[in-house]
């Protein structure tokens, strides 16, 4: 017929086709699939706020309180307890006490924490979270006057009392975080051949990753604040100043002591939740 509007098969659109009298097109997709969407390159873990906000802020406080120092006016007693290196020398304690403890927190309560999930060992999950309940629930300083009783007057007694109390948040997280793996994902790594460890390396620990951070950082601060105590037991640190401003009534060594261990503890928790941001696998950042 000559008024057909059918085109001819030599002048087909790109694309098309007949078969038996229908017309088709390659590609033809359901109606209202939508397309797939376009990769987005990801973005920086860390924005400019996360990096400077705290630190300006910190850096503000110690500025004012170094002026206000300027223009104190301290006696024989204050100068004495601030003199000839006292501050550097019990801040640099401080800091010995924090990392030290953390370092043995962390090697005693992760391993710990990956041992309590396996299957041989949960029936020892109770017992040993009731004895890292009991280290925390005892209060920092009569723990430590116990352990200075046992152990003497020192340090390691302060680093034993620290370890004690900042074992619980790590252990108690690493624990968390294994138990609430999705089991499909394990028993998928089991089948494509994976050997224990592998799943656990591989699989287990990275999904795990962020509650376990979140564990350290809380362990971070409570080591910063239980090692003001260490001065009773001989161990120094920033309480030495504090402790010294009490008993002799001196303000400005009281105000310095506890401006520097709150300047501290806030540094600690600012790198801990930029190690954080920063150590959780790329693929658990989906939808955040």
């Amino acid at each position: 017929m000559s008024g057909s509007s059918r085109p001819s098969p030599g002048h087909r659109p790109a694309g098309e086709y007949e078969v038996e009298g229908l017309a088709f097109r390659d590609g033809d997709e359901e109606e209202g699939e939508a397309p797939a969407p376009s990769p987005v390159a990801a973005g920086p873990r860390v924005g400019w706020r996360k990096l400077t906000v705290l630190p300006v802020l910190l850096i503000a406080v110690l500025l004012a309180t170094w002026l206000w120092f300027r223009q104190a006016d301290l006696d024989a007693l204050s100068r004495n307890a601030l003199g000839n290196g006292q501050v550097t020398k019990a801040l640099w304690q401080h800091v010995q006490l924090t990392v030290i403890s953390t370092f043995f927190v962390l090697i005693i309560a992760i391993p710990l924490g990956i041992l309590l999930t396996r299957a041989a060992f949960r029936r020892a999950t109770p017992f040993a979270m009731a004895f890292a309940n009991m280290g925390q629930a005892t209060p920092a300083i009569g723990l430590l006057a116990l352990l200075v009783i046992w152990l003497g007057i020192g340090r390691r007694a302060a680093l034993i009392g620290i370890i004690i109390y900042a074992v619980l948040p790590v252990l108690s997280n690493t624990i968390a975080g294994l138990k609430a793996n999705d089991p499909t994902l394990l028993e998928a790594a089991r089948g494509i051949g994976m050997s224990p460890l592998g799943v656990l390396t591989r699989v287990e620990l990275p999904l795990a990753v962020p509650l376990i951070l979140a564990g350290v950082r809380t362990a971070l601060v409570l080591n910063v604040g239980t090692a003001t105590l260490a001065t009773f037991g001989g161990g120094g640190g920033l309480g030495v100043l504090i402790t010294t401003g009490i008993t002799s009534q001196r303000m400005p060594v009281l105000v310095l002591g506890s401006v520097l261990t709150v300047a501290l503890a806030l540094l600690v928790d600012w790198l801990a939740s930029l190690a954080e941001v920063l150590l959780r696998p790329r693929g658990l950042e989906v939808g955040t």
